[in-house]
């Protein structure tokens, strides 16, 4: 097996050969643009990763491992469109930098240049990776609109986050690791098991994210800090904080949470205080390992020698002490 950054320059080295700047220049140069930032390229390392470690050679999973990583950087596109978000990976959004429309239609693009790759594969391994990333991609944007509809609910519940949470992000890097196996050709309970790996382990991911969009630092963690509170976002901090808060603290928060001043940085700084004194911080910390150690035990049982099940026990442990 290769190493996380030799799989990582594997699917660079395969993107600059399938997505090329092309007319009409302004549809392919922003798909060109955000797939060319660096990004960690977790996923698609992941769909290569699990195709060997089941006996597969990883060149070929390199369609599918491609396809999940052009999907997971259209819906970035979107993302971000739908956020206002400025910054991306320490770099203009594609509709800053290009304009709305443009982000948009590349962004369509990138959806359906996913759904190509995977007609290289035939017969029953095309069904499984298509069927498979057509559920996933449906939750994803079930995903997307909780988190929207959350903005403005005020009964979101812990429960309801964490659901999210698992459509928006865990599922994708779970269908990643499932996709691996498909190609691999392994047994229905190594690729359920995988799955669910990835689910555990996307949901300590993307906790990890939020806690790293309050506390990281902006220079490594690549986005604009404090982003999810100046959006008023529900994340788990804020949730855990009205959770555990003093009643003039939680009041305070909601106070926060209900304004959006010209300059955030009194906001951002205030909450980001209330995180920390009401213990929230560090639960969300905890909570993380929580869900990484879930994922460990979904390893343990999986049918595979230790020496294949160290790389992604590693990679585990990578994710949940990650700064970026």
């Amino acid at each position: 097996m290769l190493s996380i950054t030799e799989y990582r320059q594997a699917v660079t080295d395969y993107l600059k050969q399938r997505v090329l700047v092309k007319e009409p220049v302004n549809l392919y140069e922003p798909m060109v643009y955000i797939l060319g930032q660096g990004g960690k390229k977790l996923r698609p390392v992941l769909v290569l990763m699990s195709a060997e470690i089941f006996g597969c050679t990883y060149r070929k999973a390199l369609d599918a491992a491609l396809a999940v990583e052009i999907f997971h950087n259209f819906s970035l596109i979107h993302d971000d469109i739908m956020d206002d978000a400025p910054i991306r990976r320490g770099k203009a959004t594609v509709h800053e930098k290009w304009d709305l429309n443009t982000g948009i239609l590349s962004g369509d693009a990138m959806l359906i240049n996913a759904y190509q790759l995977f007609e290289s594969y035939e017969g029953e391994t095309f069904k499984e990776l298509t069927t498979l990333f057509t559920k996933t991609a449906m939750q994803v944007c079930e995903g997307q609109q909780y988190d929207i509809d959350f903005e403005t609910r005020d009964n979101v519940s812990i429960d309801d986050y964490l659901l999210m949470i698992e459509y928006k992000t865990a599922v994708l890097v779970g269908a990643a690791l499932q996709m691996g196996a498909i190609v691999a050709g392994t047994t229905e309970e190594c690729k359920k098991s995988i799955y669910q790996y990835g689910r555990l382990l996307g949901i300590a991911f993307q906790l990890q994210d939020d806690y790293l969009d309050a506390f990281g630092d902006i220079e490594t963690f690549g986005k604009q800090s404090g982003g999810d509170i100046i959006e008023n976002k529900k994340t788990f901090l804020y949730l855990k904080t009205l959770e555990t808060a003093a009643g003039v603290e939680a009041e305070q928060l909601g106070h926060l949470y209900s304004i959006r001043p010209q300059d955030n940085s009194e906001k951002i700084a205030s909450v980001k205080s209330l995180f920390e004194s009401s213990g929230a911080a560090e639960l969300t910390r905890l909570e993380i390992e929580k869900y990484t150690q879930k994922a460990f035990e979904v390893l343990d049982s999986m049918p595979l020698s230790e020496e294949k099940k160290e790389p992604l026990r590693d990679f585990g442990k990578m994710l949940m002490n990650r700064k970026v």
